[in-house]
């Protein structure tokens, strides 16, 4: 059984979600908050194998501020955030605190469950849905620090990576790769969303961490 405890400020919803899984034969509801103060209060009674399922927008404390003090008391516990949003602006901010999952609202209940198992069991799962994901299927690649990096990125990727991080402009890169500038250009698009970075900076950040240039 895999248990799940979820926060939602929504009752209406959180009831209809907790019924929805309460009648899965592989899923076990602990519990619920309706507000991220709760969810703290109570994480330390939970198993750090307890999947949480988290609303993104909780009035009472931001997201990144919440999972945060969520990895200060448990820094390997599994969290899926819940969207209504498909935009990116929260899962480029969450995937820095090695968050496992990130799934729209409207997901069917075989989708939330899949979501919910996949975790379960050390993996990761971010919903095609979601608009950062357009660029390339990279749900299970998420959890950068545990990974080898040439298990994340393709060897082209990582030479393109190189020169980005020398300051090579993209008509530079095309020219020594003998590639398309078109093709450079996603190239880097797919870098940033694969890496969770929002610019140059953050790719070089992350170079430099992985010892992937000096």
């Amino acid at each position: 059984m895999i248990r799940v405890f979820i926060t939602d400020d929504h009752e209406m919803y959180l009831e209809g979600i907790s019924l929805l899984l309460q009648k899965q034969e592989k899923v076990e509801v602990t519990g619920s908050s309706l507000s991220a103060k709760d969810l703290l209060n109570r994480l330390p009674e939970l198993s750090p194998d307890d999947v949480l399922l988290l609303d993104v927008n909780l009035p009472d404390m931001e997201e990144e501020e919440l999972i945060r003090r969520i990895r200060a008391i448990r820094p390997m516990q599994r969290v899926i955030y819940l969207t209504l949003m498909r935009g990116t602006r929260y899962v480029h901010k969450l995937m820095k605190y090695r968050i496992q999952g990130y799934i729209l609202k409207n997901a069917t209940v075989e989708e939330l469950v899949t979501a919910i198992e996949t975790v379960g069991a050390g993996k990761n799962y971010f919903s095609r849905e979601i608009d950062i994901l357009h660029e390339g299927d990279f749900r299970n690649t998420l959890t950068i620090e545990d990974r080898k990096v040439d298990e994340i990125l393709s060897k082209r990727e990582i030479e393109v990576l190189k020169l980005v991080c020398r300051e090579f402009s993209n008509a530079e890169i095309a020219q020594k790769l003998f590639l398309s500038v078109s093709t450079i250009e996603t190239h880097r698009k797919n870098l940033i969303a694969k890496l969770g970075v929002q610019n140059t900076v953050g790719l070089v950040k992350f170079a430099l961490r992985n010892n992937l240039i000096d």
